[in-house]
């Protein structure tokens, strides 16, 4: 754990207790300030009462809010949009009253912060304010920030470097091992952890892409980008996604600031920036040499960096190393990175047919990335709880789909979207759809024509791959998209004929780069 301690002799009020609200709290008692926790949900409050120590639980509604220094809120509760939570606005409530009264009390602003700022605050006192003492690598977008997360932990791991990584994947920041010299710390940020990081300055700051997202928490596209900003206008070395270069330019340019990046911290995982993937190749400008690049990687037989997208997180992955390891090094470990559980994840093979977990994916956005990569011989299992725009936008991947499996909510808005362009089977739930799906991949894998289907597979054709990519979330049939994930996996490896993809041969021709 990592102890708050720059609010020690400090009351504190800290609302949501979840994972990283729990650790707040912990951190916070640890460093010595006083804490008042609460949560809206009795599970939550349960979790913070069974705590070792228990973490001392108060109504906030009831509070006396004169002695609270900063209210600690879990990124979870609404800040601004739809509107400010209540707790939210008790402490504005609060702020103001010291307002009006500053000539008698003295007393600051009530901050409203989360778990990254205390992290922030920790590092800065820990280190100095001097950046590389404690390397802090912060990577968000709105696709794409898991994968480099892990990709960038696995690789300077395997270089043998201290690592800790967490944030909005995995472990909350707090609950991760304490600050040390050369302690390198790996965050994913959320945009709603930025926007409660007032201080946030990493040493690396990776902004992968930035597309219509959360706008129910933030309001407006460009809102939701500022807040993205962030994270680069205070890095000490910035990595920005080609494709969210534009929008950050018309942000400066109506905020009447300085473009936070210039054009030698720009990747891009299709096309020309200074680092860059084609054709499966990472390419790196030459120094000096605007329109001279060269090759350091090929990345075609790493199976777990296949696609356009897994190109963007391979570069900004060597972008944000290059200043702590060699070249050379960072390929090497690269080529051997496992790929994050749930993102295009290879399951296993049944005969020639490959099954891939991409339960991640839980918007078109991200499915879209998964049918990039994998654009012909799809029998794609989609469906869940529906986000705006459904999967209209997918309508130019669906040439390469045999046949689609529907499940949840979403099912009868998929089948209308897919009628007359795929054939549909409504399969309702995950179990349903993997044994039609794998009955029917196995037919099409020995070319057989079955009734219904868009086409059989002809002899030039490549294996078909099972794809779940529900480009949905879960909550309708799942806690969480791990859980969907987790069912695919076992329901896969029950099938008769199951090989892990652990245990299947480097030849399978699923694991070759696909075009």
């Amino acid at each position: 754990m990592i102890r708050s301690s720059t609010f020690a002799g400090q009351r504190v009020a800290v609302f949501g207790l979840g994972g990283s609200g729990l650790a707040s709290a912990q951190s916070l008692i640890a460093g010595g300030a006083e804490v008042i926790a609460w949560d809206d949900g009795e599970a939550g409050r349960s979790a913070a009462a069974r705590a070792d120590p228990p973490i001392p639980l108060g109504d906030l509604r009831e509070a006396d809010w004169s002695g609270i220094a900063a209210l600690v809120l879990a990124p979870g509760v609404p800040l601004t949009h739809p509107e400010p939570h209540w707790v939210v606005r008790l402490a504005q409530a609060e702020t103001e009253r010291r307002r009006v009264n500053r000539h008698v009390d003295h007393l600051p602003a009530i901050e409203i912060i989360g778990d990254v700022e205390l992290f922030c605050r920790e590092r800065s006192a820990f280190s100095g304010g001097v950046h590389n003492v404690v390397p802090f690598i912060a990577i968000t977008g709105t696709n794409g920030k898991s994968t480099t997360t892990a990709l960038i932990s696995h690789i300077l791991r395997a270089a043998g470097r201290d690592v800790q990584m967490g944030g909005n994947i995995g472990v909350p920041i707090l609950a991760l091992e304490p600050l040390a010299r050369g302690r390198f710390y790996v965050i994913e940020t959320s945009s709603f952890q930025i926007d409660l990081t007032p201080s946030l300055a990493p040493t690396v700051g990776v902004l992968l892409n930035i597309t219509p997202d959360h706008l129910d928490r933030h309001g407006t596209l460009l809102d939701y980008a500022r807040i993205k900003a962030r994270l680069i206008e205070g890095a000490v070395l910035p990595v920005v996604g080609s494709d969210a270069a534009p929008m950050l330019a018309d942000i400066a340019s109506l905020d009447d600031r300085p473009l936070p990046f210039d054009a030698s911290d720009l990747i891009s995982g299709s096309r020309v920036a200074p680092i860059h993937v084609a054709d499966g190749r990472l390419n790196v400008q030459r120094s000096g040499s605007p329109d001279t690049f060269e090759i350091v990687a090929d990345l075609r037989g790493v199976g777990s960096l296949r696609g356009a997208h897994n190109g963007e997180n391979a570069a900004a992955a060597f972008a944000a190393l290059r200043t702590f390891l060699e070249p050379h090094v960072i390929v090497q470990h690269m080529a051997t990175f496992p790929g994050l559980a749930h993102r295009l994840e290879r399951v296993g093979v049944v005969g020639d047919v490959w099954f891939v977990n991409d339960s991640k994916a839980t918007n078109a956005d991200s499915t879209e990335m998964a049918l990039r990569a994998y654009p012909r011989e799809v029998l794609w299992i989609v469906g869940g709880k529906p986000k705006d725009g459904g999967i209209d936008s997918l309508r130019p991947f669906f040439h390469g789909i045999v046949r689609a499996y529907v499940i949840g909510e979403a099912s009868g808005a998929f089948a209308a979207t897919l009628d007359g362009q795929v054939d549909v089977v409504r399969c309702g739930t995950l179990d349903v759809a993997v044994a039609r799906a794998a009955a029917d991949a196995a037919a099409y894998a020995r070319r057989e024509p079955f009734p219904g289907a868009t086409g059989y597979r002809g002899p030039a054709e490549p294996a078909p791959i099972v794809l779940l990519s529900p480009a949905c979330a879960s909550f309708d049939q799942f806690a969480n998209f791990e859980k969907r994930g987790d069912a695919f996996r076992a329901l896969v490896a029950k099938l008769p004929g199951f090989v892990a993809a652990a245990d299947a041969a480097a030849s399978t021709p699923a694991s070759q780069p696909r075009t």
